[in-house]
């Protein structure tokens, strides 16, 4: 993966600090020892309902176990999160009841993409996938150590990661694993 790689290989994702819907920064070591699913969202997707919904019963489920799914908006895909994020955290919240963190806005490819997701892109072993994010609703499971678990295209919807997230919420932080 070249010099991109090389650059985070001895971080995790506890390292990065972000932007909140406010605007505020957020330091991501806050969910160290946590699962993470760390997801770039659009509310004018056709993906949206499926993947919203799911989201959202995922993380009423494993939430009280230590699951914590982070939603970032990108209007980078055919412009699919266009207005204010204001507007974007109210509609997730109302017509999706949403509890989990939703963040502000984000690049997720080119130049301009955000350093978080430079390193979820340089370390979710890409394979078929790449190194570039196709779409809206691409997932990275992470483990509670902050190391990218397990990275899906927008089309696997997040039920499908249920049993990896329970393996994840079972591993104990401190072993020599993820």
């Amino acid at each position: 993966m070249g010099a991109t790689s090389s650059v985070y290989d001895n971080s995790s994702v506890h390292d990065f600090t972000v932007k909140d819907s406010s605007g505020k920064d957020v330091d991501l070591s806050i969910y160290d020892g946590k699962v993470l699913l760390i997801v770039n969202v659009a509310s004018k997707c056709a993906l949206t309902n499926s993947n919203y919904t799911q989201l959202t019963e995922l993380y009423r489920k494993y939430k009280d176990k230590g699951f914590v799914i982070l939603a970032f908006p990108c209007n980078q895909f055919l412009k699919q999160e266009p207005g204010p994020i204001e507007a974007t955290v109210q509609f997730v919240c109302e017509r999706f009841s949403a509890e989990y963190p939703i963040f502000g806005k984000v690049k997720v490819n080119g130049t301009e993409a955000a350093p978080l997701f430079k390193y979820l892109k340089a370390n979710g072993g890409g394979g078929y996938m790449g190194t570039t994010i196709k779409w809206n609703f691409t997932k990275f499971l992470i483990s509670k150590k902050g190391k990218v678990i397990r990275r899906v295209g927008p089309r696997t919807e997040p039920s499908s990661l249920e049993d990896d997230i329970q393996k994840a919420l079972e591993e104990n932080p401190n072993e020599n694993s993820v």
